[in-house]
Formats: C-alpha cells, sequence, structure tokens
C-alpha cells in the first residue's frame, strides 16, 4: 500500500509539479495548512474512478437492503427495468 502524499498548501504555487504528481500516483494528494488537513485534490481520471465506485456501493447497498426487506423481482422484471431505465 502506498503511503499518502501531502503537501503543505504554500506548494501549490507549483501547479505543474502538483499536476504531475496527481497523475503519476493516481492517488489523491492530501494538502495540510498550518500542519493540519485543509484539502484534498486528485486527477479527473481518479475523482472518476472513485465515483464509479462510490456509485457502485451505494447501489450495492441499495440491493442488500431491498433483499433484507423482500423487495425482489423475477429476471424477466428485471432486465425490463434496466431496459426501460437506459432506452435499450
Amino acid at each position: 500500500m502506498n503511503m499518502p502524499q501531502i503537501v503543505p498548501i504554500r506548494d501549490l504555487k507549483n501547479t505543474s509539479t502538483i499536476s504531475n504528481l496527481c497523475h503519476e500516483t493516481n492517488e489523491p494528494i492530501f494538502i495540510t495548512k498550518n500542519g493540519y488537513g485543509d484539502m484534498v485534490i486528485m486527477s479527473m481520471e481518479t475523482y472518476e474512478k472513485n465515483a464509479f465506485f462510490n456509485d457502485l456501493y451505494d447501489n450495492l447497498e441499495e440491493a442488500e437492503m431491498d433483499l433484507q426487506n423482500g423487495r425482489v423481482s423475477g429476471i424477466d422484471e428485471a432486465i425490463e427495468e434496466i431496459k426501460s431505465r437506459y432506452d435499450l
């Protein structure tokens, strides 16, 4: 596991270096101010990957709750619902 990148806020003036760091590590970069966590920055690719997985986990959690509460349907109904959601 990689150690998180921690950068003081004063280093943000060197935008090219910070941008390169974001793209090289594919991880969020933690920005500190006066020695304390202040912000997190990341490449668009990392943001999109994280957003995808957050959405996936939310959907899985919702599906688990549906199962626990007996809100289930047959495969044919599920396929039709998916088709209608995505205009297929």
